[in-house]
């Protein structure tokens, strides 16, 4: 028969609460600590007692070695007369033990001992009669020592070594100074000792009244679920506090906003932010569905303030909405593709109709030749954009912005000089960006030739007839870069505007009646967001026929061909 004893609760053998357990390792901390300083300072103290006594005296024997009055004292019959009472009150001064000037030989002219002057100096001389400084510990008359022998040179007689200077302190001197040292460091580790068990049980006692009775295990298990819930939201978080500072931030908004891991307590004017986006995250304001962009993202940033009875902070949320962006901006070109495809369509039904009818009015010859026209025109552009630009992707781009153009009843022209051979554009030059630069750039020049045909509006009354619509498209390589040039004919930018002209919002649409106003404006910054993310530059001038010019180069590597631009 087993009797069953009893068995003391696990939680009864340690702290019950948070911050009694705390309160223990931290004094034992803080104990641990300063021993530990305090012995590395006890074992440091001695090597830096002997260097601070080694740099005192080479400081003292160098001044006595190099003074005039030793120089010119060492030439005397006596010199002993002129040099003891110097050398015992620079012994007083400079706080050193003895400072000894002797001859070549090594007899004493002076000695903080009257009897051992005369005598022979108690240590090694042969460095310094070859003119150099060294130091050494020796017994000497007053004892173990830490001396620096040094040589005095007769400038007269052609720096011949004249006599000899010795300074030191004693070991006796030396280790009376780390005593010292040692019962001041025994009382600041006294001192921090009982500060660290202070400051951490007035740091405990609040914590226990914050916790509200939580033990370690709650608290932990909440900070488990608190990490979970931030790195499962894929969506960006951000939280500011009432002074602008970032109090948390999540890896969804470290990776959209691009900063390091030390964004954590730094105020978001610091984070290196584009000032739009960082006026917006910083706005006391709600927001709703803001659209801003980064250096490589469009954000759709939403805010709210935090506030009880006083301005506390805001919690700000981020989506990604830079692919969307990019295939709203596909799908706004296949839209005009289809448009322009249904129009051509129409107009091909109808230049059918011509032949036939031509045909059945027994008029075959002028049939074939209005049909022959007809395929030539549609030709020449597209044999000039092949010809021209042999990389995919923009050719079939600009045949796109074509059709497009000419749906709107503008002209889109390729210049004569335009040329880009395939296989020219480097791998790392996404060929989405080509896309987002030229059809955007395009998209803006037509809107700016036409814009009365692209808005659907009708056009106003002018005192007379109007320059067609036209967009000049200019591709080719440039002195090691990828030129891109697109102008048009239409009232161009005030030059008020110029510098506003790339901030996300600006346009110059005339809204549409039903229209909403959101997203307009975001074209050219999207343009020189793909621009400053591939090292390009993008500038903005006259166009001849007085409209707008926008000029884009992208570096490529390795290509050195030159061109007029």
């Amino acid at each position: 028969m087993h009797l069953a004893l009893p068995r003391t609760p696990w939680r009864l053998r340690r702290p019950r609460s948070l911050a009694g357990q705390l309160f223990a390792m931290q004094v034992l901390l803080v104990t641990v600590v300063v021993a530990g300083c305090a012995l590395f300072a006890y074992a440091s103290a001695g090597r830096q007692a002997k260097e601070t006594a080694r740099r005192q005296t080479t400081a003292v024997t160098t001044a006595v070695a190099d003074s005039p009055a030793v120089i010119a004292a060492a030439r005397t019959a006596d010199p002993t007369a002129v040099l003891q009472p110097y050398a015992e009150r620079l012994r007083r001064d400079a706080g050193v033990d003895f400072v000894v000037v002797m001859a070549p030989d090594g007899t004493r002219w002076t000695h903080p001992e009257p009897d051992a002057i005369g005598r022979t100096y108690l240590g090694h001389t042969g460095r310094a009669l070859h003119g150099e400084t060294f130091t050494e510990t020796h017994l000497g008359v007053l004892g173990p020592s830490v001396r620096v022998i040094a040589p005095v040179r007769d400038p007269a007689h052609g720096d011949r070594v004249t006599a000899l200077v010795s300074s030191g302190i004693t070991v006796a001197t030396i280790s009376e100074q780390l005593r010292n040292q040692v019962l001041a460091l025994l009382g600041v580790a006294a001192a921090a000792l009982a500060l660290g068990g202070l400051g951490t049980y007035v740091i405990n006692a609040r914590l226990r009244r914050h916790t509200h009775g939580m033990n370690a295990a709650e608290l932990s298990r909440m900070h488990d679920y608190h990490q979970a819930a931030l790195h499962a939201v894929r969506e960006g978080l951000l939280m500011l506090d009432g002074r602008r500072r970032v109090s948390l931030i999540n890896d969804g908004a470290r990776e959209l906003l691009g900063v390091a891991d030390d964004a954590v307590g730094r105020p978001v004017a610091e984070l290196g932010l584009p000032a739009p986006l960082a006026t917006a995250l910083t706005a006391p304001g709600p927001l709703i569905d803001a659209l801003h962009l980064t250096d490589e993202r469009v954000l759709v940033v939403n805010s709210a303030p935090v506030s009880g009875g006083e301005h506390r902070g805001s919690v700000i949320t981020l989506r990604d909405h830079t692919e969307l962006q990019a295939l709203s901006g596909e799908l706004d070109s296949v839209r005009g593709f289809t448009e322009a495809l249904r129009s051509q369509a129409h107009e091909a039904a109808n230049r059918l109709h011509t032949v036939v009818s031509l045909i059945e009015l027994g008029r075959a010859d002028e049939a074939v030749e209005f049909a022959t026209a007809e395929l030539e025109l549609a030709q020449a552009l597209t044999d000039q954009v092949v010809g021209a630009v042999a990389e995919p992707v923009l050719a079939a781009l600009l045949l796109g912005k074509a059709a497009q153009a000419n749906e709107h009843g503008a002209e889109l022209a390729l210049t004569a000089d335009s040329r880009i051979d395939d296989g020219l554009l480097p791998p790392d030059l996404p060929a989405r960006d080509l896309v987002t630069v030229l059809g955007n750039l395009i998209d803006n020049a037509l809107d700016a030739a036409a814009p009365d045909a692209t808005s659907g509006a009708a056009p106003p009354e002018s005192d007379g007839p109007a320059a067609p619509p036209k967009v000049t498209v200019t591709a080719r390589s440039d002195g090691g870069e990828l030129l891109l040039r697109v102008a048009d004919n239409g009232p161009g930018v005030p030059e008020e505007s110029a510098a506003e002209i790339f901030r996300r919002g600006w346009s110059s649409k005339r809204p549409t009646a039903g229209a909403p106003a959101r997203g307009r404006g975001l074209g050219l910054a999207l343009v020189q967001q793909a621009v400053r993310r591939n090292g390009g530059t993008l500038t903005l001038d006259h166009a001849p026929d007085g409209g707008a010019r926008f000029t884009v180069r992208l570096p490529l590597p390795g290509t050195t061909d030159g061109g007029a631009s």
